[in-house]
């Protein structure tokens, strides 16, 4: 007890007179073996700010819970298990002090609080580091967990910083920390200036954080800084709410890109559309699965695999469909409608008996993993892959309808379908062939959607509704008014969601549609022609 009490004076003494302290780090190490976690704190600040590179290690043995302290002479020592003993190791050093029992030492404490101090010090420690990537690391450290103990390390790390990023990151690291210091006020409010073009959601939490414990007279610059933030923030918001607005917008086109071909130039009300999406997606997955077990290498290049085989799958299917059922009900739109009504519940039905009734796993390849920023916006990878994949599938669409021989021919059945027949048109290939184009879309769409929601047997039926949506207010067959309904709608509907809630928006764009319908029947882009227009 008597030699405890010792260790405490010792301790407070060193704590009293840091300029001594700061010259011994062992010392300041050994300390740490008879401190509580305040007194802890207090000295991994000041064994960071002696600027020795030397207690890296021994702080980050410290944050891993690995230092040990001797019973019989209170030293600290970093450890390696080594049979029924510990591997003494001399924590500045790294030099081997032998062995000793584990009933001999006992472990310094560690937790949440003193490891987040321990992170900012070993941050701060490397700020003088010669490669510019560990600076960059250490100046972010200290940035996300500011300490007045850094401050010192920080203006000597910036007197010979170079690199303009590094130098700007410390900048802002010694801002945050400046506010937790006794400095002047004049300081202060160049900081909180500094902290305010710095932005984000930490800095305001920064600001919040600081308006509690600073000088009162500091107040309206904090809630002046604040404000401005969060107006910042506010456009930024609105900037992120439209890039996820055409994400979804992009997925949409892709579902309701095939039905505005077959819609807009067959008339058919084919709600076994979304069927032909979940096929698409269950293509991807055996793509997939036969990689995973036979050319593991090649995993990366699956989608690529997997989009010629969804379209002739798919395309394959709406084929069948259309020859076997379709092409009796032409004209007749109601029963179009039960009878395809009827195949997407086979079609679901089949699935199921043959892949079950649970989700199944289709990975990201690598180059489709992973997100990026720009300023405060957040950008997935696999979502940009599909905003491009859907622009990319649009237009070699609307090539194929403008530039070829087929595209002519569908162009004139759906403009006047009794005058293509008489000028030697094979109507009703020209409808199979459409049906089958616009199924093996879809099944694109499917290998698409396989990236960003659950492949399962329901998959296609939560897009059907949203597809003919898109469908009807961009203009039935018109693909610039599917891209534009498919945006515009995406769009609204991510504004709508944070306010009214999902389910909510889905219903006011809904009205908000039959409202417009109800002005513009043919949507946005109506197709002309002398038997549309009849």
């Amino acid at each position: 007890m008597f030699l405890r009490v010792l260790a405490m004076l010792g301790l407070l003494l060193s704590l009293a007179t840091p300029s001594m302290a700061q010259s011994d780090p062992k010392a300041l190490i050994d300390a740490l073996g008879t401190a509580d976690f305040k007194l802890a704190e207090a000295l991994t600040g000041q064994i960071a700010a002696t600027g020795d590179p030397r207690v890296v290690p021994a702080l980050e043995a410290f944050a891993e819970g690995d230092l040990y302290v001797r019973k019989s002479d209170n030293l600290v020592f970093m450890t390696k298990p080594a049979g029924a003993n510990f591997m003494l190791i001399d924590p500045l050093t790294g030099e081997s002090a032998g062995e000793a029992p584990k009933a001999t030492v006992t472990k310094i404490k560690v937790n949440n609080n003193l490891r987040r101090v321990i992170r900012a010090a070993l941050g701060g420690l490397t700020l003088l580091s010669p490669e510019k990537s560990v600076r960059m690391s250490a100046a972010d450290a200290v940035l996300k967990a500011p300490s007045a103990e850094n401050l010192q390390l920080l203006e000597t790390a910036l007197a010979k910083e170079t690199d303009t990023q590094v130098r700007t990151r410390m900048e802002e690291a010694k801002a945050v920390s400046l506010l937790a210091s006794d400095r002047s006020l004049d300081e202060k409010r160049a900081a909180i200036e500094t902290i305010k073009n710095l932005g984000g959601r930490g800095a305001i939490s920064i600001l919040m954080a600081a308006a509690s414990v600073t000088d009162s007279s500091l107040k309206p610059d904090v809630d002046a800084a604040i404000s401005h933030i969060e107006g910042s923030l506010a456009i930024w918001d609105g900037v992120q709410n439209i890039w996820y607005g055409l994400s979804l917008g992009s997925v949409l086109l892709l579902a309701a890109i095939g039905l505005a071909i077959t819609f807009g130039v067959m008339g058919i009300i084919n709600m076994a559309h979304g069927e032909m999406v979940m096929i698409g997606a269950y293509s991807t997955f055996m793509v997939q699965e036969v990689i995973r077990n036979n050319y593991p290498g090649l995993f990366d290049w699956s989608l690529a695999i997997a989009l010629p085989v969804a379209f002739i799958v798919t395309g394959a299917v709406g084929l069948v469909m259309e020859r076997g059922v379709i092409r009796y009900l032409y004209g007749r739109p109601l029963e179009t409608l039960l009878a395809t009504w009827g195949i997407s519940l086979i079609l679901q039905q089949s699935v199921r008996s043959i892949f079950g009734p649970t989700n199944r796993e289709v990975g990201n390849p690598s180059w489709m993993s992973g997100s990026f920023n720009v300023g405060y916006l957040s950008f997935t990878w696999n979502r940009v892959w599909i905003v491009c994949f859907s622009l990319s599938v649009f237009f070699a669409l609307l090539l194929l309808l403008k530039r070829s021989a087929f595209g002519l021919q569908m162009r004139a059945v759906t403009q006047n379908r009794r005058m293509a027949s008489s000028m030697g048109i094979r109507t009703p290939w020209v409808d199979a062939f459409t049906f089958a184009l616009g199924s093996g879309v879809a099944g694109l769409a499917g290998v698409a959607l396989s990236q960003i929601d659950n492949v399962s047997p329901n998959l296609g039926q939560s897009y059907i509704i949203d597809s003919f949506m898109v469908v009807v207010f961009g203009g039935v067959g018109n693909l610039w008014g599917t891209l534009v309904g498919a945006l515009s709608l995406g769009v609204l509907n991510k504004f709508l969601e944070p306010t009214v809630g999902a389910v909510l928006g889905k219903i006011l764009v809904l009205v908000l549609i039959i409202l417009f319908i109800q002005k513009r029947p043919r949507g946005l882009f109506a197709l002309k022609g002398r038997a549309i227009e009849a």
